[in-house]
């Protein structure tokens, strides 16, 4: 055993991340699902508590620059709660369609639910990011708000995202990134001592929070991604930085 190095290529296609962890591919969707199924109840508050309310502008933010018209059709991906798939239903209005979809049976249904209780009734489905169960050539614009960091072939989820855009439409993620350097102390403290306790008091799971904060780090940097995304064929990205860089929002065209 001792003899088996995890920098080998073999190692490299059966293993990742999950967090700080080095874990088989097979165990990280178990992991996560096991996060967001304990965290799916109080998510909405602990975005609140964790950001100050940030989070609200920064999808707004999102929503603004996404181009999305009455009559579009969007794929909200990873759409948990869905904020993001509201704010859309509202800009398509009755002629457009807005579906929601997570990989996450008890985030969906939650996300679902509130939709249904604030009199907005959108298609919900549960699919995974890496095999998407839509033809090509289907939406006007694609999103995925805080999710990528969580997907285990990023890359192969970007290919995805963009096989079912139309020619001409957009893919936007927004997710935590890399903070200016500066602030890198304080932004550290906070991840690792202050959100695992607000997430102890509130979920009664420090440890999903601690994982969350582990798996900021782990995520590609501002420039890496975009890289990664123009490696899939997506065009014209661009991004930009919110927050210091807490979080980016990374914008991308399908020719």
């Amino acid at each position: 055993m001792s003899e088996h190095k995890t920098s080998h290529s073999d190692d490299a296609h059966s293993h990742t991340h999950f967090g700080f962890q080095h874990v088989a591919e097979a165990e990280k969707a178990k992991k996560v699902a096991d996060v967001f199924d304990s965290v799916a109840d109080r998510y909405d508050l602990m975005n609140d508590l964790m950001s100050g309310g940030l989070h609200r502008l920064w999808k707004r933010f999102a929503i603004a620059q996404s181009g999305v018209r009455a009559g579009d059709k969007v794929l909200d991906i990873a759409g948990g709660t869905g904020d993001l798939a509201l704010a859309f239903a509202k800009k398509t209005g009755a002629d457009g369609t807005v579906i929601l979809t997570d990989i996450n049976h008890a985030m969906l249904s939650r996300g679902r639910d509130r939709l249904l209780d604030k009199g907005c009734l959108i298609p919900a489905g549960q699919c995974d990011a890496e095999a998407l169960p839509f033809r090509d050539d289907v939406f006007d614009c694609v999103s995925v708000a805080f999710g990528l960091r969580n997907m285990t072939h990023k890359e192969k989820a970007l290919a995805e995202m963009r096989r079912v855009l139309k020619p001409g439409g957009r893919l936007l993620i927004l997710e935590f990134s890399q903070i200016c350097k500066p602030l890198a102390p304080l932004y550290d403290l906070y991840s690792f001592k202050v959100i695992p306790r607000i997430g102890q008091l509130i979920t009664r799971d420090a440890e999903s929070y601690r994982y969350l904060a582990e798996s900021i780090r782990m995520h590609p940097d501002q420039e890496t991604l975009k890289k990664l995304m123009e490696s899939v064929g997506l065009e014209k990205v661009e991004y930009f930085n919110l927050t210091f860089g807490v979080v980016a929002l990374h914008r991308a065209w399908k020719f």
